[in-house]
């Protein structure tokens, strides 16, 4: 008989910290179950639990193109070339996704909290419900990027009906793998953050803790998925008015200044890095990069021509997870993104001057004076394709590209195809079912009430 807890093989490992049965009423040296409040806080403050996330976006999205790199090509390993050329299966049933597991882990660390931190001992009021928020917070952006890769993209036509996610809310490993709908998955994110943004500090003791910023932002972003435009863009200021610092880029341009790392980095808003092994040092597309002007700091800074890689290769490469020393590349939620998501929402509710003033205040701070011209737009359809394309430009090399081509892909206005040619085979991607990622076929067999998504 299988245990449906093996869905996942890291699941128990808890913050370093071992629970057990309580078989006896002594607690064991270094065997206690959770009791104070500054266990869980310890919990929350495990930046191996909260600040990964997923690596593959980066090399599904159009960001980048490997066509005229043969040698890149060879780099990817096996499961990674599959994510490349958008496969009906990216693993075997011996391989296990680290993504999914990864994030699954998380979210079992953040029921423990949600269960247990309300009754824990030894701490105030104020410290239980901030811990309680936090979590909410943490829950809610899991399942956020979860949903975005292993389900379709939102459609309030089929949301109901669309296949979502195990949705799981209480540390009880043997409770149902069967997956909710899309639109459950949501209101699970909305009902977790609008009941965790009031518990929230204004400000927090470091950007991998979720401060009100932190909680109205995911909320910003949950709504754009959506297509709830006016919710986003409200959400969006409501977050900016909390935190709106950016990196004026002109500060690095000599490079005698160093960029700050990410916990010092203050248009970071909540952290979360993508491990990056050495093959993710790969080609950016000549669409992406045809976006920039050369004279953007950008292009500057955050692009290399190919030869500065090993091995070098044709056009250039992202330089991003180079900048940030001893960091890898910020996939979170940042000032920029936020900036562009209010942009975004104002844009296509019709207020054309005011979502192009967001964009011209971020590019203020990627062009030298000299350099820089005001983005005008002639009407709100030009100004949504502005700040589109603006999302291209601030926020390539994060994955947060692949999340919107999966919600564009929806809009024939939008939608794009893409085509690579991968070790002599070429493979396009079109709207439709190579936007979900496969259920991990290991996690389907060790649980059978999982269902594989349509490739």
């Amino acid at each position: 008989m299988r245990i449906k807890h093996s869905y996942i093989a890291t699941m128990i490992l808890i913050a370093g910290l071992v629970s057990c049965r309580k078989f006896v009423e002594v607690e064991q040296p270094n065997q206690r179950e959770f009791k104070y409040t500054s266990d869980y806080q310890r919990i929350m403050s495990n930046r191996s639990i909260f600040d990964r996330t997923a690596n593959n976006p980066m090399i599904s999205s159009d960001d980048i193109n490997l066509d005229a790199n043969p040698n890149q090509q060879n780099l990817l390993s096996s499961g990674v070339d599959s994510v490349y050329v958008w496969g009906a299966s990216y693993y075997n049933v011996d391989q296990s996704d680290v993504t999914w597991d990864q994030h699954y882990n998380s979210i079992y660390n953040t029921n423990l909290v949600i269960d247990g931190v309300m009754g824990s001992e030894e701490g105030t009021e104020v410290q239980k419900t901030t811990t309680l928020a936090e979590a909410k917070v943490q829950r809610a952006y899991l399942y956020l990027t979860l949903v975005n890769l292993y389900a379709r993209p939102y459609s309030a036509a089929t949301a109901a009906s669309d296949p979502g996610l195990p949705l799981l809310l209480s540390p009880d490993l043997f409770t149902s793998l069967r997956r909710v709908s899309v639109q459950a998955v949501y209101n699970q994110i909305i009902k977790d953050l609008k009941e965790a943004i009031p518990a929230l500090p204004n400000l927090p003791a470091n950007n991998v803790h979720p401060a009100k910023a932190a909680g109205y932002a995911t909320l910003a972003r949950t709504y754009l998925f959506m297509g709830r435009y006016s919710e986003a863009a409200e959400n969006a200021g409501l977050a900016l008015q909390f935190q709106n610092s950016l990196l004026d880029l002109n500060n690095y341009a000599g490079g005698a200044t160093a960029f700050p790392r990410r916990l010092e980095n203050v248009q970071v808003i909540l952290g979360k890095q993508a491990t990056m092994p050495g093959f993710l040092n790969l080609s950016l597309s000549d669409e992406l990069v045809n976006k920039f002007q050369t004279n953007d700091l950008r292009y500057e800074l955050y692009t290399r021509p190919g030869s500065s890689f090993q091995p070098a290769f044709t056009g250039r490469g992202s330089w991003l997870a180079n900048l940030f020393s001893g960091d890898n590349v910020t996939t979170g939620i940042t000032v920029p993104e936020v900036m562009l998501t209010q942009a975004e929402g104002l844009a296509r509710t019709g207020q054309t001057a005011a979502a192009m003033n967001l964009v011209n205040e971020l590019r203020k701070k990627r062009f030298r004076p000299a350099d820089y011209a005001d983005l005008v737009a002639a009407d709100a359809t030009e100004a949504l394709h502005i700040v589109l394309d603006e999302r291209r430009r601030e926020l390539f090399g994060t994955g947060l590209r692949w999340f919107d081509q999966r919600r564009l892909s929806l809009d024939p206005a939008l939608a794009e195809f893409e085509t690579r040619t991968f070790k002599g085979n070429t493979y396009t991607l079109v709207p439709g079912n190579r936007y979900v990622y496969p259920i991990p076929p290991k996690n389907i067999d060790l649980n059978p009430e999982l269902t594989q998504n349509d490739r």
